[in-house]
C-alpha cells in the first residue's frame, strides 16, 4: 500500500509559478448618495413628589408623543418604544431614606422616509412638555441597492486593474483564483458608527403654547458615503520578458 507522507507532499506555490504567474490586486468603490431614512430618538420625562402622579404624567405624555407620530401615517416606517424607567430621588440630608421626588423616562425611536414631514414632526415633538428629541440620524436601509452597486463596482475595478497590469507585461489574465471581501469582520452595525448627525435638537420645557406652533425645521439630508473593497487574485498567461 502506497502511503503519502504529508510532510513531503508538495504544496502549491503561494505566489504562482513561472508557468502560471499569479497577480494580486485590490478593487475599490466609493459612492455618495442621498439617505433613504432618518431616525430620531425621543425621550419623554416626568417628575413628581408622588410616585403615582409621576407615572400618570409619564403615561399621558408618552401617549401624546405616540399619537402625534402616528398622525404622519406612511411617512413613519417604524415606531418603537425602548427603555422605560421610574426611579426615586432621595434627599441628600437627614437620616433614613426619604424620597424627595420620582423621575420617569420613556425612550422612543422613530424612522421616517419623508424628510419634509420629518422637519415638521421634529419641531412639534420638541415643543411638547418635558420631551427631548435627538437626531436626525441619516442612513441607508440595510438592503439598499446602493450597497450591491458599490460591491459590483469594486469587483469590476479589480478586474480592470488586473487587466492593466497584465497588459503592461504584454499578456492577459488566465483565471480568477480568489476574490475576498475586505473588512467583513469589522462591518459596522446598521444605524451606528456612521457620520455625525447633521442636527440635534433638545427640548425640556413647560407646557407648550398650543395657540402658536413653532415653525418647522428646514432639514438638509446628509449625503451617505458607501465604500466597498475587494482583493482579487488571478493567474496570467506567462509573459515574454
Amino acid at each position: 500500500m502506497d502511503e503519502t507522507n504529508p510532510e513531503t507532499t508538495p504544496t502549491p506555490a503561494p505566489y504562482g509559478t513561472p508557468g502560471a504567474p499569479r497577480l494580486a490586486v485590490k478593487g475599490e468603490a466609493h459612492l455618495e448618495v442621498d439617505p433613504e431614512i432618518a431616525r430620531i430618538g425621543i425621550t419623554v420625562s416626568a417628575r413628581g413628589t408622588d410616585r403615582r402622579d409621576a407615572l400618570n404624567d409619564l403615561t399621558r405624555r408618552n401617549a401624546t408623543v405616540i399619537d402625534l407620530v402616528k398622525t404622519y401615517g406612511e411617512s413613519v416606517e417604524t415606531l418603537e418604544t425602548g427603555a422605560f424607567s421610574i426611579s426615586p430621588e432621595l434627599t441628600k440630608h437627614g437620616r433614613g431614606e426619604r424620597v424627595r421626588a420620582y423621575h420617569g423616562r420613556v425612550h422612543i425611536t422613530a424612522e421616517l422616509t419623508d424628510f419634509t414631514a420629518l422637519g415638521e414632526l421634529t419641531t412639534r415633538l420638541a415643543d411638547l412638555e418635558l420631551t427631548r428629541v435627538d437626531g436626525p440620524y441619516w442612513a441607508l436601509r440595510p438592503d439598499s441597492p446602493t450597497h450591491r452597486e458599490a460591491r459590483q463596482h469594486a469587483v469590476r475595478e479589480a478586474v480592470q486593474r488586473g487587466r492593466e497590469y497584465a497588459q503592461a507585461l504584454g499578456t492577459t489574465l488566465a483565471a480568477l483564483v480568489e476574490l475576498a471581501d475586505i473588512g467583513a469582520e469589522n462591518a459596522q452595525p446598521y444605524g451606528y458608527g456612521g457620520p455625525t448627525p447633521a442636527m440635534r435638537t433638545v427640548a425640556y420645557g413647560g407646557a407648550a403654547d398650543m395657540g402658536q406652533e413653532a415653525a418647522p425645521l428646514d432639514l438638509e439630508p446628509q449625503r451617505q458615503h458607501v465604500y466597498a473593497q475587494v482583493n482579487a487574485r488571478f493567474t496570467m498567461t506567462p509573459p515574454q520578458l
